[in-house]
Parts: C-alpha cells; structure tokens; sequence
C-alpha cells in the first residue's frame, strides 16, 4: 500500500460511524480505533462553559428514574455474552431473581472476557441487549427492580 492509500482509508474511517478497523496485508499492519485515545496526544484539560441557564443535576447512570429500579450498565467496550457458552442457558433471563456479586454476563475485549455482575439483588425487569451484541461504556444492559 502506498502513502495516499493510507491516508484515503484514514480519511474514510474518520467519516464513518466504525470504531474500529484493522488490516492485515502481509508485512503491512494498520490499526484504527476511535475507542481509545492515543499515548502521544494527552487529554486537553477543557474550560467549563459559562451559562446564564441553571445547572441541570446529572443522576448516577446506573439508577434509573423509577423508584425501586437499578440498571447495570457495561463497564467496558465490547462484545456482550448473555450464556457461558454457545447453546447453554442465559445467565439470567427476566423474572429471575439475581443476588448482588451474581454474574449476568460477560463483556469480551481483545481476546479478554471480563464477568460483569449484578450490584444489587432483585428481580431482572429487562434485558436490554441482545446476545453477541458490541456495546458501549456505560450503556445499560440489564434493569433490575430491587426487592
């Protein structure tokens, strides 16, 4: 691949909704990921902005608005697996009652499962991702109603 190559797949991964992409090509190896911030570009510190409007509280993402109700949100990036393996039973399924420390599912990223459990005990209300789903930090998996 020669350098206006490059910088043409660049161009278009920056305009697409991809996250992620990586091609292999022989002794050729590109990687490109809007997932991660790169070493040799550190974080800007930003400036608040200054408004004449109130400030608007922001509630913890892992409740949600209905009293007695919790989400469990995704603590990575990555594929979410809802059963141990393929064609065996769910971790939970709605209705079922989890314990705070059970485990609901597992995240995989880079080749790394990480078990994601429940930080209360209740009842599962809803799934809220399908199996083998890509999810994002912080996006909600599961709501549960305490009990």
């Amino acid at each position: 691949m020669n350098f206006d190559e490059i910088n043409k797949i660049i161009d278009k991964f920056n305009q697409s909704s991809v996250r992620e992409l990586e091609i292999n090509d022989g002794e050729f190896h590109l990687h490109l990921s809007k997932n991660e911030s790169s070493p040799e570009t550190p974080a800007q510190p930003t400036q608040p902005v200054r408004s004449s409007e109130p400030a608007v509280k922001i509630e913890d993402s892992s409740k949600n608005s209905v009293a007695g109700s919790n989400q469990i949100v995704a603590p990575m990036v990555g594929t979410v697996y809802l059963q141990p393996e393929p064609g065996a039973r769910p971790y939970v399924e709605p209705g079922k009652m989890v314990h705070a420390g059970d485990v609901v599912c597992v995240i995989e990223a880079m080749k790394m499962l990480t078990e994601v459990k429940s930080n209360v005990t209740g009842q599962v209300k809803n799934i809220l991702v399908e199996n083998e789903d890509l999810v994002e930090y912080d996006q909600p998996l599961f709501e549960i109603e305490e009990k």
